[in-house]
């Protein structure tokens, strides 16, 4: 074995768990694969309505003027018969490198947080690469995230509490929106939730070498989406914070953060540095680097001991940032 790939070793319980989603999931994604893929139930929507109507959620989409005006869609999530005002989480998706999934993947995280704080959730249909490269996929998102501030009133949400959170693709989004927020003198936030964020398009950790043709996303997949996102662009000079947050050399000045991923993904060195640059900067940062996790093994694997300590951890945050 290679210096370069040498890795720490899955979590057994995880390990079982990849070896039956390795079947159905490529571990390296190219751009041939997109197409197919987007017509792939990923989000599993018709599971998520029915967990919505089971836990009696009401859901609605709103049509708003996203980059450059361009109509998006919204969808507005929370308990039937709500009334007062709560806490809003904004919510941006990920599903795989800003080039798949919608605005129900993930959602589900957020509902016992809504349930619990009498809140709101509002989750964007930002649009996708490679069709619609950066800026689009974050200037969406801004989009949505000033729409919900704008709208607080009528919405039930207090503007002071703002949520931003997302996974993956929608980690790194969240991260790029919430600079966008800071520097655009925009909507506050009361926090961002950076699950596994992909925040690096330059492709240099030690962690995406070692993550290379193994696991859920790897190297190849990671190259695949940065390369849709950015073309030509992807690696050099010209490339904006918003798009790859990990380039902002000034953390100063941003909302309290939790990040988490795994210590056998390709995000967990660019991770591990944006938490730390936070801390430089003077930011509070709360990070968690789960032992022997793969990609999204907290979706996959839901039952596995692991991932129940991750879950965990990121509730006992938000119940410490909302409670």
């Amino acid at each position: 074995m290679t210096e370069t790939t040498l890795r720490p070793p899955f979590d057994p319980e995880l390990e079982a768990a990849l070896a039956l989603v390795a079947d159905t999931l490529p571990s390296t994604l190219t751009a041939e694969m997109i197409p197919l893929l987007r017509q792939s139930p990923v989000s599993g929507e018709d599971e998520i309505f029915t967990v919505l109507d089971e836990r009696g959620f009401t859901r609605r989409d709103v049509t708003i003027a996203g980059h450059e005006g361009d109509e998006i869609v919204v969808s507005v999530v929370e308990k039937a018969g709500r009334t007062g005002t709560g806490p809003g989480f904004f919510h941006t998706h990920g599903g795989g490198g800003m080039i798949i999934g919608n605005r129900w993947l993930g959602v589900v995280g957020f509902l016992d947080w809504a349930e619990r704080f009498n809140g709101v959730i509002v989750t964007v249909e930002y649009r996708l690469a490679p069709e619609f490269p950066d800026p689009y996929p974050v200037e969406d998102c801004y989009a949505g995230l000033v729409w919900t501030a704008e709208n607080a009133a009528e919405l039930g949400i207090d503007p002071n509490r703002i949520l931003i959170g997302g996974g993956s693709a929608g980690g790194g989004l969240a991260a790029g929106t919430t600079l966008l927020a800071r520097d655009r003198r925009g909507p506050g936030l009361i926090g961002q939730l950076l699950i596994y964020p992909m925040l690096d398009d330059r492709d240099e950790s030690v962690s995406t070498r070692q993550i290379d043709g193994i696991g859920v996303w790897d190297r190849g997949s990671n190259i695949t989406g940065w390369t849709a996102l950015l073309g030509g662009r992807k690696g050099t000079d010209d490339v904006s914070i918003y798009a790859a947050p990990a380039r902002a050399t000034d953390l100063t000045g941003l909302p309290p953060a939790f990040i988490d991923c795994g210590s056998a993904e390709v995000f967990r060195d660019e991770d591990v540095d944006y938490a730390t640059r936070l801390w430089a900067a003077g930011v509070q940062a709360e990070l968690h680097v789960w032992a022997g996790g793969f990609h999204g093994f907290d979706m996959f694997a839901p039952h596995t001991a692991v991932a129940q300590a991750m879950l965990a951890a990121r509730d006992d945050w938000v119940n410490r940032l909302l409670g």
